[in-house]
């Protein structure tokens, strides 16, 4: 059993009659895209925390195969736990990023300032998460946080370029600077900068091979 759990897998032991029959290895498939998930993640400035119920030394070994610190490991850990981890990240000034599946991960993915649920998860998963995402895979994951802040650079943009010309136009209107005509071509030139600068969202581009859903 120790082997096993060295070599990443969960150890269970089978007992009939109030005796030991044997015991089973089991052991979770890591995706060959999670390393390079956690990678770009960690790239992006995020800590990569792992939270899960199995034994500390398959959980370290799991987390070193994919990149993820010791010091972040988070093992035996129930499911109020999970919840109370989130807690105890916001109580020392951390915005958390909760992705789970399960219905285990329910209560911490509503905790979470974001709570991220993933394709195929169960039900509660998905209504306990604000975000849900429909592609297979932790790449999947990497694509939204990049696109979440594109998007949020691209609203701040446009708050910017939409104030600066009421700061210019405004004044220049009050002083007679401006005609009623050239004012309202203004005005529809700043909303064309404003929606052409959004839509330059759709030149964004996935760090993986797939589509963007």
């Amino acid at each position: 059993m120790d082997a096993w759990e060295e070599q990443g897998r969960t150890a269970i032991v089978v007992a009939a009659d109030g005796a030991c029959r044997g015991a089973i290895a089991l052991a979770d498939t890591v995706l060959p895209e999670a390393r390079d998930a956690v990678a770009a993640l960690q790239g992006q400035g995020l800590t990569v925390h792992m939270v899960t119920g199995d034994n500390e030394r398959t959980a370290r070994r799991v987390a070193e195969e994919v990149g993820i610190a010791a010091r972040d490991v988070h093992a035996r850990v129930l499911p109020d736990q999970k919840s109370e981890l989130v807690t105890r990240l916001q109580r020392e000034g951390k915005q958390v990023m909760m992705v789970g599946d399960g219905i285990n991960d329910a209560p911490a993915l509503a905790q979470a300032d974001l709570g991220v649920a993933v394709r195929g998860g169960t039900d509660i998963a998905a209504e306990s998460a604000d975000v849900v995402l429909m592609r297979a895979g932790v790449s999947a994951l990497v694509d939204a946080v990049g696109l979440s802040r594109a998007t949020l650079r691209t609203i701040k943009q446009n708050f910017f370029l939409a104030f600066f010309y009421n700061v210019l136009a405004i004044p220049m209107a009050a002083a007679g600077l401006l005609q009623p005509w050239m004012a309202a071509a203004a005005m529809g030139l700043s909303d064309i900068c404003v929606i052409g600068n959004a839509l330059l969202l759709y030149r964004w581009r996935s760090r993986s091979s797939s589509p963007v859903e």
